[in-house]
């Protein structure tokens, strides 16, 4: 495999499957939030599957390295031309443009680049934080990346209703905070929760991380998955966090 650096990258292994990444210091990269979610949400043989804001294309890359998962068709999008760039390169030096596509485009108009209904499951790492609430960074990619800055959390549920099919899915990682928010513009945009996870960082703390996925057209049935756990009180990653980044299995339950 050959990847095209550019000033100021660098390589990372994504540990799975042999997969390595593009990332850099001067933009934002990928954090745990997105392995799991790449791991959690419901992606079936032969579903037509796209990444809102996939940034460098990291869920794209990690989706097939699931074991459970055939390659099926993956789309990435994203605003920022910068990281559409990295996206670009890791899927060629990935060696799965066959598999991977990557758009340089607004989740705000996805419908109009995709057309209504033409994915069977959509996935979404979104930014957490309203547009001027907390720390704002000097740095526009790490801006942009963290708060709703170029798409709210109500577009981009918006968006993802409009691309899934009916009787499809999309799955959402954000903070447990936002969940009364997040399952009200869901609901708002005809998809109802079916899935829910908590995550957190070490036994007896609180959860810092919340998968939710929702089925369009769906009925009112809300499923609570055990809690996932990341650290150890020793600080090492608990067995079930080992798994999810090597792609094995099914989710932990």
């Amino acid at each position: 495999m050959t990847f095209e650096l550019r000033e100021g990258e660098r390589l990372d292994d994504l540990q799975a499957k042999g997969l390595q990444i593009i990332q850099s210091d001067e933009v934002f990269s990928f954090s745990l939030d997105a392995v799991l979610l790449a791991r959690y949400a419901t992606v079936r043989r032969r579903d037509r599957v796209i990444d809102l804001g996939t940034g460098n294309g990291v869920m794209p890359l990690l989706l097939t390295a699931r074991s459970d998962l055939p390659r099926g068709e993956i789309v990435g999008l994203e605003i920022q031309e910068r990281l559409a760039d990295m996206a670009e390169r890791n899927v060629r030096g990935n060696a799965l443009e066959d598999t991977i596509k990557i758009v340089h485009g607004d989740t705000r108009e996805a419908v109009d680049l995709f057309g209504k209904e033409s994915f069977d499951t959509v996935i979404c790492n979104p930014p957490y934080r309203p547009a001027g609430v907390g720390d704002q960074s000097e740095n526009e990619h790490v801006r942009i990346a963290k708060h709703e800055i170029t798409c709210t959390l109500d577009q981009a549920i918006s968006a993802a209703a409009g691309l899934c099919r009916y009787d499809g899915r999309v799955a959402f990682v954000h903070r447990p905070d936002r969940l009364a928010d997040i399952i009200a513009l869901m609901r708002h945009h005809r998809l109802e929760p079916k899935r829910l996870c908590l995550v957190h960082p070490r036994p007896h703390k609180q959860p810092n991380i919340l998968l939710i996925e929702a089925l369009k057209g769906g009925r009112p049935e809300l499923r609570i998955d055990p809690p996932l756990i990341v650290h150890r009180e020793d600080g090492s990653y608990t067995d079930a966090i080992l798994d999810i980044y090597a792609g094995r299995g099914e989710w932990p339950r």
